[in-house]
């Protein structure tokens, strides 16, 4: 995946001829194989700490049903990544929005390294954020259905908001407008455009957290280690669009889904937004054999 969005990117850079900067979100679990990854593959042609950045999201204890906190195989408290939404924080923390503005940087894209299609350099999207004048822009598709799991734009209070699947109820979900379109029918599929200053802004204060129920390894209490077949333990997360109340308004750019979006979310077994579904729109899109 890491290579197909470096590929893209440096298409995109020739076409400009720049070398676009491309800044890394990892967490503590996957930061060495990321890093280690990429030194093996010499970096796919990027230069590290001159034009590729490698930085950490924030972390947050781990519960267990009982609202005690476990402990991890290294004996400290067990931590759990805090969610894409940690990404505003942690660019401000780690300094990397200083290292931005340093480079000239004015627009950040964020993006999820699921999506083979993302496109990171798009022109159109920048451009009606400008037209707008707005410092948030965002790509939609339109949902497969009524029911699919995605989270939809919307507007909470008068603000830009996203509401996720799992807290919409069946009857707005079917609602459907006088053209007979969903009424809440564009799916966010983390595909947006920052001003820097925006970035910052969201960064300034923590997001509220979300609770995910997961599986996690921890030692009990007389020191046994405890490896569970079933979700046991509660982790908290921010999500990145709870940010967008930061703002009065923000443009949407409805995108079609085999053009931009092949995320890899579930094992091939799913059948759905899997590693066999992305290949096949990934090779669609690029006419591969």
């Amino acid at each position: 995946m890491f290579e197909l969005l470096c590929d893209n990117l440096k298409e995109e850079g020739k076409k400009y001829d720049v070398t676009i900067p491309w800044f890394i979100m990892t967490s503590r679990e996957n930061n060495k194989a990321t890093v280690d990854f990429f030194e093996k593959n010499k970096y796919f042609g990027y230069q590290k700490d001159k034009n590729i950045f490698f930085f950490n999201q924030g972390e947050l204890p781990m519960v267990d049903t009982e609202g005690k906190i476990l402990i991890g195989e290294d004996g400290l408290i067990k931590q759990a990544a805090d969610g894409h939404g940690g990404i505003y924080e942690s660019l401000v923390k780690s300094g990397m929005t200083k290292k931005m503005k340093e480079m000239g940087v004015d627009w950040v894209f964020i993006g999820g390294v699921d999506n083979c299609l993302v496109k990171m350099v798009d022109p159109v999207l920048m451009g009606i954020a400008m037209d707008k004048k707005v410092t948030v822009a965002c790509k939609s598709v339109v949902k497969a259905n009524p029911s699919e799991k995605v989270g939809v734009f919307c507007k909470r209070n008068g603000k830009p908001n996203v509401i996720e699947y799992s807290e919409i109820t069946e009857e707005m979900a079917q609602a459907r407008d006088e053209n007979g379109e969903l009424y809440y029918g564009e799916s966010h599929i983390l595909c947006n455009l920052f001003s820097i200053e925006a970035v910052e802004r969201m960064g300034a204060s923590p997001l509220p957290y979300h609770v995910a129920y997961k599986k996690a390894t921890y030692i009990d209490k007389d020191g046994n280690l405890v490896v569970p077949d079933s979700p046991n333990a509660y982790k908290f997360e921010a999500f990145l669009f709870d940010a967008f109340g930061e703002v009065d308004d923000m443009a949407i750019l409805r995108v079609k889904r085999e053009e931009e979006f092949a995320p890899v979310k579930n094992a091939d077994t799913a059948g759905v937004d899997c590693p066999k579904t992305a290949r096949e729109l990934y090779k669609k899109f690029y006419h591969l054999d």
